[in-house]
């Protein structure tokens, strides 16, 4: 039986093989408890600086949260406060647009887009838990409003706020404001991990590797669509980043 994960210790090396485990453990009916981590605290305490390897390990930690929804956490519709909220669960199939993923009532990995998020993963899991609803996708009405489509019934994290945490920032900081704490690389080439590749008012990642020699591709973490309503590890060309508009920065906190 498991008891106890502490998901401090879970690095992207490890996070596969123990959402591997927990997954294995329910199909043969084990009775499973994922808690976030009580040493793994410190990271999502506000710092000056930050490390390449911890922003790194923030990110795998919001990549592989695992947790277990309920049909309270779902919503279509209006909020009490006038705001417009389309959790990303499985149900959720737009017109034209990108399909939600997770199931109530089963096991589900990795934490929601939420327009405006900031929450933690142990905050996730106590909104969730308290019957918030699990995310909340973006929508150009939302970009256009900004803050005040933010709904506080709904529990998870935009890429914005992801970057702000992975970077130990005190608050969330928006796409216009990145470069405010950064400075400007030449180049994608000159991207470390850490580092990130950021559009004004449209989306923000972070950067692991490139998947190449020739640097064509780059790997990152982030939240949003594509590929996922949800935090991911995925590829993204450089042509691509290129073509639409985005830059390379580096937060002026980090540390080798």
């Amino acid at each position: 039986m498991f008891s106890r994960h502490n998901l401090d210790k879970i690095t992207p090396r490890t996070s596969g093989r123990f959402i591997r485990l927990v997954f294995a453990a329910l199909t043969l009916g084990m009775s499973v408890t994922v808690w976030a981590a009580d040493a793994g605290e410190v990271l999502w305490q506000p710092a000056k600086s930050v490390s390449r390897a911890e922003s790194l390990r923030i990110a795998s930690l919001y990549e592989s949260h695992v947790w277990k929804p309920t049909v309270k956490n779902v919503h279509h519709g209006i909020d009490p406060d006038g705001i417009p909220v389309q959790t990303p669960d499985a149900g959720f199939v737009p017109p034209g647009g990108a399909k939600g993923w997770w199931k109530v009532n089963g096991w589900n990995s990795g934490v929601p887009y939420k327009w405006g998020g900031f929450d933690t993963p142990a905050d996730f899991d106590r909104s969730v838990s308290q019957g918030r609803w699990a995310g909340d996708v973006f929508t150009p009405q939302k970009r256009e409003l900004n803050d005040s489509a933010v709904s506080r019934h709904a529990a998870g994290i935009d890429c914005s706020g992801f970057i702000s945490r992975c970077w130990r920032l005190p608050k969330p900081v928006s796409t216009y404001q990145i470069p405010k704490h950064c400075s400007p690389l030449p180049d994608f080439d000159s991207l470390k991990p850490g580092d990130v590749v950021n559009k004004e008012k449209v989306h923000v990642a972070l950067f692991v590797g490139f998947n190449d020699p020739a640097h064509k591709n780059i790997v990152v973490y982030d939240v949003g669509c594509p590929p996922h309503w949800k935090v991911a590890r995925h590829l993204i060309s450089v042509a691509y980043l290129r073509k639409y508009g985005f830059k390379a920065w580096r937060y002026r906190g980090i540390r080798d």
